[in-house]
């Protein structure tokens, strides 16, 4: 009997209701005992936090407090690996706050701090981590073999890097309330905490969408984004000592910076993201091209890798010696290799189609964040300087971005927008993003001046 007979059957069509019902069946139907637990350890944090330091919070801080304890279920209810992220980062992060015992003298003094826990520790790990991840991810890329043993490793790595980026922004959190209540603040307030921040929001980015498309290849890509920007941070870290926790600028002493900055690395991360998937877009789209002038994606890349590291050493100086020359060497020798593996890269790379669904959503997210971001930096410019928009450096380079994506979108969404044109837009959407957070700062100077290099 086939299955379209059974179904009409009285036994049949009970046994179809049941299928539609399970496969319908609701969130909240879907929650299991860990589920359940977990939102309970999320809601007793929340409401100890707010028994501890409810005096400390104006009304604003309690209303984010409060909204963050639902938006924290939901999220590890929506995309069950984040909930073993966030409890392990609360379990190590309150073992570092504790080993402190109310003095920063004990970095130096507590093994696990002096080592693992304390903020820069963790951060350097974190760093040293991402970097790991990106090489496996590469070795997984060009092994012979179709064993995925290597891309696994990068992807578990990574996952580590992320839950020590995380460590290091909670203890720090404590660290600056440690030197001064007046000067205690959320690690989000200049180059050196943003750029932490950057790193770990386009890791977890890219993590969700390997777990979500089942494929792993694509971060041998994302991962170069994240490992730049972890190079810029170790060469801020030893030359300008960035790490050192400084007290907020009036400007920056508000409780919009929680929502803006965050909001807004989430647009940087994703743009960030889809501009790595272009390009692996684009290098298998061109893996069977044989001439060498039309292979434009990695010609443009390696001038990119290789310019950028020399024009920061001439416009900052001599600090840092040969670092930024060796970076552009690194550089060059990465579009080498890919240039000379396109092929077997290609190979191993998704279809386009995933691609381009990941190309796609990536922007969607970042758009949205990015739009609620520039709503509230308005507001808080509203009340720090008096005025919603001032057309200061930072702000049109801000604008310049969001019309950007949203001339992407509307092309997307009107008009059906694909393949190598979009690749190429997201591409080039790298470069203004770039420009928009960190070129801005060093070339040119405003009400954002102090997040100068």
């Amino acid at each position: 009997m086939n299955t379209a007979t059974r179904i009409d059957t009285p036994m049949g069509v009970a046994s179809a209701r049941a299928d539609s019902f399970i496969l319908n069946e609701g969130f909240m139907a879907r929650r299991n005992l860990f589920d359940w637990l977990f939102a309970l350890a999320v809601l007793v944090g929340g409401v100890t936090a707010f028994s501890l330091y409810a005096n400390a919070m104006d009304v604003y801080e309690k209303g984010i407090l409060f909204g963050a304890m639902p938006a924290a279920i939901w999220l590890g209810w929506f995309w069950r690996p984040l909930r073993a992220l966030m409890l392990a980062v609360a379990v190590f992060s309150l073992l570092g706050i504790y080993s402190y015992q109310g003095n920063l003298v004990q970095a130096e003094k507590v093994f696990a701090l002096k080592y693992f826990l304390s903020s820069q520790s963790a951060i350097l790990w974190m760093s040293v981590l991402f970097f790991m991840s990106t090489i496996f991810y590469w070795l997984g890329m060009f092994a012979k073999v179709e064993s995925t043993a290597m891309e696994l490793i990068g992807s578990r790595i990574a996952w580590v890097a992320v839950g020590m980026a995380l460590i290091g922004t909670m203890v720090r959190w404590y660290e600056s309330y440690l030197i001064g209540a007046d000067i205690g603040h959320i690690p989000v307030s200049n180059l050196y905490e943003v750029f932490v921040l950057f790193c770990w929001l386009t890791a977890t980015f890219y993590l969700y969408f390997e777990d979500q498309y089942n494929t792993r290849t694509m971060g041998a890509f994302v991962m170069l984004v994240v490992s730049a920007a972890v190079g810029f941070l170790l060469w801020y870290t030893v030359v300008r000592e960035a790490h050192e926790i400084q007290p907020l600028v009036p400007a920056l002493k508000s409780w919009w910076m929680k929502l803006h900055v965050p909001a807004n690395f989430i647009g940087y991360g994703t743009f960030a993201l889809a501009a790595m998937v272009s390009f692996a877009y684009l290098i298998k789209q061109q893996a069977t091209e044989t001439r060498w002038h039309k292979l434009t994606p990695l010609w443009l890349l390696g001038i990119a890798l290789c310019f950028v590291p020399i024009a920061f050493r001439k416009t900052l100086g001599e600090a840092g010696g040969n670092y930024w020359l060796v970076y552009a060497a690194i550089s060059a020798v990465i579009a080498g290799g890919i240039l000379a593996g396109r092929k077997r890269i290609a190979a191993k790379l998704p279809p386009l189609e995933i691609l381009d669904d990941v190309m796609y959503k990536s922007i969607a997210v970042g758009f949205a964040f990015f739009t609620i971001a520039t709503v509230l930096g308005a507001l808080w410019a509203a009340e720090a300087w008096g005025g919603y928009w001032s057309w200061d450096p930072k702000e049109t380079w801000a604008l310049i971005v969001w019309l950007n994506y949203a001339a992407w979108l509307h092309m997307r969404l009107m008009k059906g927008l694909r393949g190598t044109v979009a690749a190429w837009w997201a591409l080039a959407g790298l470069a203004v993003t770039t420009f928009a957070f960190i070129g801005v700062n060093m070339f040119l100077s405003g009400l954002h001046s102090y997040g100068t290099l």
